[in-house]
């Protein structure tokens, strides 16, 4: 084989075995350990995909008549790729290509930041919800110090309400939810680290908004990973809460985000149309490789009767997550007919 056709399939498999390794983990739903970690990564898949389709186009146009057999092989690896980019393609359309349901009433906004053991920017935080009105903020990682901090900078005041509880220095466990409106009595979800349910009072006099906080292991143990997600599935379908919102550790390509979907939960930046929104890393974890988000950890779901009407990351310092904040709205009763 000649240099030249050696290169090209070296540059061909460097980006399709990756892709592909990553199109089977997802296809399969395989729940090892590396597997998991793997579906994480499955959008990136796509980029890969398309970038070999173009190279293995332009061989194909280059390719003169003779040499069927090689041609034979450019066709079988240009039709896989096509398959890979078409699956990919169709697992991340609905990001981008949803209907939205028709909406009333208020909108609220929510905003959910995992501070990484208290070390991001709480104050950033907190700013960007005072300027943005955002009614309820749900946070992960809070720390005694980080919370201390943050009532100084008069977070007690701009949000009276709060449940969860911040922990020592250090440690991960620390869950709150803070609220402009009154909360209702706390009730902790049984994760490693803390998840709660509580009501949060509507100030135009509706229903309150049943809200789950929720923190789920790392699939850094996996076994710990899959009892959480179980755990919060339950949850959401016992006290049939309106809002699923934290750092899931769990993207839409896992099967228990998917079993949420299944559920009747809908992720808000998909119904928003809001596209790929990676959070994580997005700095404060790999100083030595810096790398921008790659994984979409951080959620806020909504269940039947709510819908998600925008959604953007806010990067915060200090931490290894991008912030979300997201709207949602009540579902219209009755949606205006096509």
């Amino acid at each position: 084989m000649r240099v030249r056709g050696m290169l090209f399939w070296g540059a061909s498999a460097l980006l399709v075995l990756p892709a592909a390794a990553l199109t089977l983990v997802r296809l399969l739903g395989l729940d090892s350990a590396p597997a998991v970690r793997l579906v994480s990564f499955a959008p990136l898949a796509l980029p890969s995909y398309a970038a070999a389709l173009v190279l293995l186009a332009v061989a194909l146009l280059r390719r003169p008549a003779r040499g069927a057999g090689g041609g034979r092989l450019l066709v079988a690896a240009t039709v896989a790729v096509l398959v890979g980019l078409g699956l990919h393609a169709w697992w991340l359309a609905p990001l981008v290509t949803g209907e939205r349901p028709a909406t009333e009433g208020r909108t609220w906004s929510v905003l959910t930041s995992n501070l990484l053991a208290g070390q991001g920017d709480g104050l950033t935080v907190l700013r960007t919800a005072v300027a943005e009105d955002v009614d309820v903020l749900v946070l992960q990682e809070v720390t005694l110090d980080a919370l201390a901090t943050l009532d100084r900078a008069g977070l007690a005041e701009a949000y009276p309400h709060r449940i969860g509880e911040a922990v020592p220095e250090g440690r991960t466990d620390g869950t709150m939810v803070l609220s402009r409106t009154p909360l209702g009595e706390p009730l902790r979800v049984a994760t490693d680290m803390q998840s709660w349910a509580v009501d949060v009072a509507d100030p135009d006099g509706g229903d309150p908004v049943r809200l789950l906080a929720v923190h789920p292991a790392a699939p850094t143990d996996v076994g710990a990973w899959r009892r959480d997600h179980a755990v919060v599935l339950a949850a959401a379908r016992e006290l049939d809460v309106d809002l699923v919102a934290g750092d899931l550790n769990a993207t839409l390509d896992h099967a228990p985000v998917q079993a949420l979907v299944d559920g009747g939960w809908r992720d808000a930046t998909e119904e928003a149309n809001g596209g790929w929104q990676p959070t994580w890393p997005s700095n404060g974890l790999f100083e030595s490789l810096p790398l921008p988000p790659l994984v979409q950890i951080d959620h806020v779901l909504t269940g039947p009767g709510w819908v998600g009407t925008s959604s953007r990351p806010l990067r915060v310092e200090g931490t290894d997550h991008l912030a979300l904040l997201v709207e949602v709205a009540r579902a219209a009763d009755d949606p205006p007919a096509p």
